[in-house]
């Protein structure tokens, strides 16, 4: 029987032998009688959001480093009880070095695999990358930040796919706003201001080939015409209302101009794309939504 007077104190000279070791319990390889509710396979168990420097590659060949919160999950069997969660940061940690692109975490997913002795296998990791954005009259630049995120999957037949994931923000300006305010104009001489709103499209692409951030955003770009802006100084302004102006857009639109667009991306085999317009006259949100139609695909 244990003392009952046990001691408060902690021991910064006590090291653990390997026979000590050895003697702790094992709760997570114990037997299955010990598993609680129903005995059946969970498709993903995992910790998220531990975060590290990463390193990732530009296309001129420079390399970035960024701050990466990563989440990580695997299968587990019905009749097992658990997995050691410490494993999956510690396996993730031998890659810390490494330069990080789709490709790679096939890599690291099968490392997974082969810890966790597991079937299949789930990474995430997401991050803030910055991309030099110009002004649009003065000359001026500036770092815009797209919250990103690339994302591997491996099945149980060991096969493996990769996502891309980015947020978009642009300005939607409205097209019946619009035709209201110069009705207005001219035919009661009344001054009116078409409203816009800031605006996000929210990508998830499934690739069949390397693709970069500044890929995704340039297409982005292409389609859509109204990124928001970083530096401006008043002809910049001035610009952005021109721009607006030419390239007016409802949700609906938005969603169809980056389908066109990706839809011709050779490297993108999947993708599904949420545009939501912060309404400026509204106190709600417009939304609209939207997948290439791939068989079994995104939805």
């Amino acid at each position: 029987m244990l003392s009952t007077k046990l001691k408060q104190y902690y021991d910064p000279t006590f090291i653990a032998s390997e026979s000590y070791k050895d003697s702790l319990p094992d709760l997570q390889n114990g037997p299955a009688s010990l598993i609680e509710g129903a005995d059946v396979p969970i498709q993903q168990v995992g910790i998220s959001d531990f975060k590290l420097p990463l390193k990732y590659p530009r296309p001129d060949g420079e390399l970035i480093t960024l701050e990466t919160s990563v989440s990580g999950y695997v299968g587990l069997e019905a009749g097992k009880k658990g997995i050691n969660m410490s494993r999956i940061m510690r396996s993730f940690y031998d890659f810390k070095d490494d330069v990080f692109h789709p490709d790679k975490l096939e890599k690291v997913l099968q490392t997974y695999r082969e810890d966790l002795d597991t079937h299949s296998a789930y990474l995430k990791l997401s991050f803030n990358y910055p991309i030099m954005q110009e002004s649009l009259r003065s000359g001026l630049e500036g770092y815009q930040y797209y919250t990103t995120s690339i994302e591997g999957t491996i099945d149980a037949e060991g096969r493996f796919r990769k996502f891309m994931h980015l947020d978009f923000e642009y300005s939607s300006a409205c097209p019946c706003s619009y035709e209201l305010s110069e009705h207005a104009r001219e035919q009661r001489e009344v001054a009116s201001i078409p409203h816009s709103q800031r605006s996000v499209a929210s990508l998830t692409v499934e690739l069949t080939d390397e693709l970069f951030v500044e890929d995704l955003v340039s297409h982005c770009r292409e389609a859509l015409m109204t990124e928001t802006q970083v530096m401006v100084k008043r002809e910049d302004e001035q610009a952005f209302a021109e721009m607006n102006g030419a390239y007016q857009k409802f949700v609906e639109d938005a969603a169809r101009l980056l389908y066109e667009e990706l839809n011709d991306e050779e490297c993108i085999y999947d993708f599904v794309v949420r545009c939501v317009h912060m309404e400026s006259l509204h106190s709600h949100d417009a939304v609209s939504r939207i997948c290439k139609g791939v068989k079994n695909g995104l939805r």
